[in-house]
C-alpha cells in the first residue's frame, strides 16, 4: 500500500506539487497574520424590578440577594477578559446594589462594596457617586448603616480633600445615628477643627463633655485635653497620626 501511494504521488507533475506547497504556505502565513480572537466585555445589564425579584425569590429574598451579590461581584471577571472597576457603568452598579438591598435591607455587604471596593477607583466622579449612594442608603437606616457613611467621610476628607463634604457626612451621623460609636459621632468636631472652625469645634466638644455621654476614662481624658488645647493657643501638641487615628 505504501509503495502504491508513493508511486501515485510520484506521478503528480512537479509544477503541481510546487503549487500545492506554495498554497499551503500562503494559508499558514495568512492564518498567522490574522489578529488573535479577543473576548469582548459584556455590558452590565439592568436588574429586574424589585417586584419581579421578590416573585423570583419564592419566599427566600435573602438567598436571592446573596446570589445577586455574587453575580455583581464576579461581573468584572468575564470569560477571557477582566474589566477594571473604573470602566463599569456606576449608575448601573448602584441600581444593582439598590436591588440587593431591596431584597435584604438588613444586609451590609452592598454598602461595604460601595464604600470600600467601588469607591477605591482613581476617578473622583465615581468616588463621589458611590459616596452619594451610601449617603442616600444611610438616610433610610442610620443606626445600621452609619459605619459606611463614616468611611465615606474619611475618604472625602483625605482622598477627595473635600472637608465640607466630610463634615456633612459626619454631622449626619452625629444627628441621626444614635447607635453609632462615639468616635463616629465625635468625628465632626475634629473635621471642624481641621477646617479652621475652632470656635464651633470648641462649643461642640464642650457640650459633648457636659452631656455625660462619654464615660470611658481614657476617652474623657483625651477629649478634655483637646478642649483645653482648643481654648488655649489653638495649637495641638498631638502628632498628626494620633489626630487622624481619633478621627
Amino acid at each position: 500500500m505504501k509503495k502504491s501511494m508513493e508511486r501515485a504521488i510520484g506521478t503528480v507533475p512537479r509544477p503541481v506539487l510546487v503549487l500545492l506547497a506554495a498554497a499551503l504556505a500562503l494559508q499558514i502565513g495568512w492564518q498567522a497574520l490574522q489578529p488573535k480572537p479577543s473576548a469582548r466585555a459584556e455590558a452590565l445589564g439592568a436588574p429586574a424590578s424589585p417586584a419581579v425579584l421578590r416573585t423570583l425569590a419564592l419566599g427566600e429574598p435573602i438567598a436571592l440577594a446573596q446570589l445577586l451579590t455574587l453575580y455583581l461581584q464576579a461581573f468584572d471577571n468575564q470569560p477571557g477578559v477582566s474589566i477594571p472597576f473604573r470602566e463599569l457603568d456606576y449608575a448601573r452598579v448602584t441600581t444593582w446594589l439598590e436591588a440587593i438591598l431591596a431584597l435584604d435591607a438588613v444586609g451590609q455587604y452592598p454598602l461595604m462594596m460601595a464604600s470600600q471596593i467601588y469607591s477605591q477607583v482613581p476617578d473622583e466622579a465615581k468616588q463621589r457617586h458611590m459616596c452619594a449612594f451610601v449617603r442616600l442608603q444611610f438616610d433610610r437606616d442610620p443606626n445600621r448603616r452609619w459605619r459606611w457613611l463614616a468611611h465615606c467621610a474619611i475618604m472625602a476628607k483625605h482622598r477627595l480633600h473635600d472637608g465640607r463634604l466630610a463634615l456633612s457626612y459626619a454631622e449626619a451621623i452625629s444627628r441621626e445615628a444614635r447607635l453609632a460609636s462615639n468616635w463616629a459621632r465625635q468625628m465632626r468636631i475634629f473635621i471642624l477643627e481641621d477646617l479652621g472652625e475652632r470656635e464651633a469645634a470648641t462649643v461642640l466638644l464642650g457640650g459633648l463633655l457636659a452631656s455625660g455621654e462619654v464615660t470611658d476614662p481614657k476617652e474623657l481624658h483625651f477629649l478634655t485635653e483637646r478642649l483645653k488645647q482648643l481654648k488655649g493657643d489653638g495649637k495641638s501638641s498631638l502628632p498628626s497620626k494620633t489626630r487622624q487615628s481619633n478621627e
